[in-house]
């Protein structure tokens, strides 16, 4: 299948100073996955296969959850096409880091 890219932005419903950490954890396991990534200030976004790209979205909660979350708000963005879309296609002229 062609890739996709999928922006996940999660919002862990801990005590404030948590947040960060909580998130940290959230990209450390998205980096461990080898897929293409691309952080933003306000999400991240991946690039690959969407049922493993839809897999990591949802261990992602749990991980959120065993970091204490009480809750897991996620806002989950997808952008298909037959043929494929790449992250570079999008921002590559605006970054170096592509």
């Amino acid at each position: 299948m062609s890739a996709v890219n999928v922006s996940l932005q999660v919002l862990p419903i801990v005590e404030e100073e948590r947040i960060y950490p909580v998130v940290d954890k959230v990209i450390d396991y998205i980096k461990s996955t080898g897929v293409k990534y691309f952080v933003s200030p306000m999400e991240t976004t991946m690039e690959g296969d969407i049922d493993v790209l839809l897999d990591i979205v949802k261990k992602v909660q749990n991980i959120c959850a065993d970091e204490g979350a009480k809750r897991v708000i996620s806002i989950v963005k997808i952008d298909f096409k037959p043929d494929g879309v790449t992250i570079e296609e999008k921002i590559g002229k605006y970054r170096d880091d592509c």
